[in-house]
């Protein structure tokens, strides 16, 4: 591992998590980016329309590159940036917007063809037969260029009052779940 010395990672313990199924190390006060970068993985992720390779660029909360899902299951959590998520014993993350393995990713064939994808290159092509465009091209084009995905799976906390306060600023199967209580 690289580190420069100092600042507040304690070296003195070793962290354990695993990115993409490959298990990593790391130290208390580390952020999965930082944690990553200092194991040598520098591709963390897929550009959302040409899937072009990404790594941080920066080391904060407005980190546009480094997004991974963190956990699994009903509890998975898309879309968060590698350099926010403190890194803790047992942290389970993958990368997100690839078909395939991230470093060959197949949808990478976009970037060959960026020059013919002019604005709105979708919208004026896929256009005819009607019919395609909503259950073909447009479901298509949508998993191509999405982000994470939630798993689908119910949570395996009942929701409380609390619960509900909290998510009441949120939208969603939460919030209907707790009109219903």
């Amino acid at each position: 591992m690289t580190r420069i010395p100092g600042g507040l990672i304690d070296r003195s313990q070793t962290l354990s998590f695993t990115f993409n199924g490959k298990r990593y190390t790391g130290h208390p006060g580390d952020t999965l980016a930082s944690a990553l970068l200092a194991n040598g993985v520098r591709l963390m992720g897929r550009s959302f329309k040409y899937h072009r390779p990404r790594g941080p660029i920066s080391a904060g909360s407005e980190e546009p590159n480094a997004l991974v899902t963190l956990r699994e299951g009903a509890r998975a959590e898309p879309n968060t940036r590698a350099t926010v998520a403190e890194l803790y014993d047992g942290l389970t993350a993958r990368s997100q917007n690839h078909v395939g393995p991230l470093g060959l990713d197949a949808l990478a064939v976009n970037d060959l063809l960026s020059p013919f994808f002019a604005a709105g290159f979708y919208y004026k092509t896929f256009l005819w037969p009607r019919a395609f465009w909503k259950h073909l091209y447009e479901p298509f084009i949508r998993r191509a260029a999405g982000l994470g995905a939630l798993s689908g799976e119910p949570t395996p906390t009942p929701m409380t009052a609390a619960t509900c306060i909290a998510t009441s600023w949120s939208s969603g199967q939460a919030r209907r779940g707790c009109r219903r209580r």
